[in-house]
């Protein structure tokens, strides 16, 4: 009987070893849980920053789950991808606009002293605990923008064409809410890209100032509403061809391009399932992230061949008009540009925490490869351009 007793004695000293730690974690994740703000002062902006963090826990695993709102710009809600507590320390990564947040959680759990990361520069971000009378109040997003009917077949009605300032640093392609294009800096080849999804490689004939003069454009459509991608494309064609004399024709040539393909792996991309309009949209510095927002697999590519790759890029993956929004986090090769932007400097072979190239990247964080092949494509060959015509 005195053995039986020391042994239940030894069995209820190991369940009580054993159940400890996970006691622990859950009080933890418990404490940590509720709504959290601050302020984050970024470098040069006109305004600071207020944002909002909800920790809560997994109704599956308990685990830990966060949703981020930055309420002075839009207040979308912006999920974690990552959240835990090791300690005092919390970290956080947010996949889809590339940052990351790790801060030291107080003796009392009412604040959290951190730092926000999201290109080259951290910046502090402190975090108090909210209570019902602190909270700061989340508005509701703005509802999407009007699309515009998919049958029109829209026109600019009014279109600028400006020289863009020689020392003007800035590039983009945007479309605004009420359908207007607005470019900075861009040339005959970022517009031919653009319009026309086709690499420099696909171009023939192209005059030598297709890649050095620089343009500003603002067009506003005759048809009410934001424009589909296609009606877009079909808008700015039109506009090459008025403003610019464009006339050109296709013929199809094979070449050498990149291929990109599911890995045997299997994709690791998330579907995009709260676009609240049609349109991708791409950005980011690639040494921090790179944005893919709301886009078919066939986008990608086209941005990768617009932007970064020296040969053009097509979509083997089988994934279809399937849309997704990810991040790849990758360093440049020297010769590829920057979004919009100036040549990479040469990669920072040595520093250990360098993200991978490109190729290495796409396998490992998006389960997807780009090899160099031959493909049968489609090419442009211009038989007349000229410099726009004045406004």
């Amino acid at each position: 009987m005195q053995t039986i007793v020391r042994n239940m004695k030894k069995w209820m000293l190991l369940w009580t070893i054993v159940l400890m730690p996970f006691s622990v974690g859950a009080l933890r994740a418990q404490n940590i849980t509720g709504t959290w703000q601050g302020t984050l002062k970024p470098p040069g902006a006109n305004r600071d920053l207020r944002i909002v963090i909800k920790i809560s826990r997994s109704d599956a695993d308990e685990s830990l789950k966060a949703v981020m709102y930055s309420i002075d710009q839009g207040a979308q809600p912006i999920s974690a991808g990552t959240i835990s507590l090791q300690g005092s320390t919390l970290k956080m990564t947010v996949p889809s606009i590339g940052g990351t947040y790790e801060g030291t959680l107080n003796s009392d759990k009412t604040s959290i002293a951190g730092t926000w990361t999201q290109g080259p520069s951290p910046l502090p971000l402190n975090l108090a605990r909210a209570t019902d009378e602190t909270a700061w109040a989340i508005p509701d997003p703005p509802p999407p923008p009007k699309m515009m009917d998919p049958n029109a077949k829209p026109e600019f009605e009014v279109a600028s064409i400006k020289p863009s300032d020689p020392n003007q640093t800035t590039w983009g392609i945007n479309v605004n809410s009420s359908g207007t294009l607005l470019t900075r800096g861009t040339t005959l080849n970022d517009l031919l890209k653009f319009a026309y999804d086709i690499h420099p490689k696909q171009v023939v004939g192209a005059p030598a100032w297709a890649d050095s003069e620089k343009f500003d454009i603002q067009a506003k459509p005759d048809t009410p509403g934001m424009p589909g991608m296609n009606q877009m494309k079909a808008m700015l064609q039109k506009l090459l061809a008025d403003r610019f004399s464009l006339a050109s024709h296709k013929d199809s040539r094979e070449l050498a391009a990149y291929a990109i393909t599911v890995a045997k792996s299997g994709a690791k991309i998330q579907k995009e399932v709260n676009a609240t309009v049609p349109l991708p949209g791409f950005g980011g510095r690639p040494q921090f992230g790179f944005n893919v927002r709301n886009a078919t697999l066939a986008e990608f590519a086209s941005v990768m061949q617009a932007q970064f790759m020296d040969l053009p890029v097509v979509d083997q993956t089988g994934l279809g008009d399937t849309r997704y929004t990810f991040v790849v986090k990758f360093t440049p090769d020297p010769g590829m540009r920057p979004f919009g932007g100036a040549p990479s400097p040469p990669a920072a072979t040595t520093d250990p925490d360098a993200p991978p190239d490109l190729f290495s990247a796409m396998e490992q964080q998006l389960g997807l490869r780009m090899q160099k092949t031959k493909a049968t494509v489609e090419v442009m060959i211009i038989d007349k351009v000229e410099k726009p015509s004045p406004n």
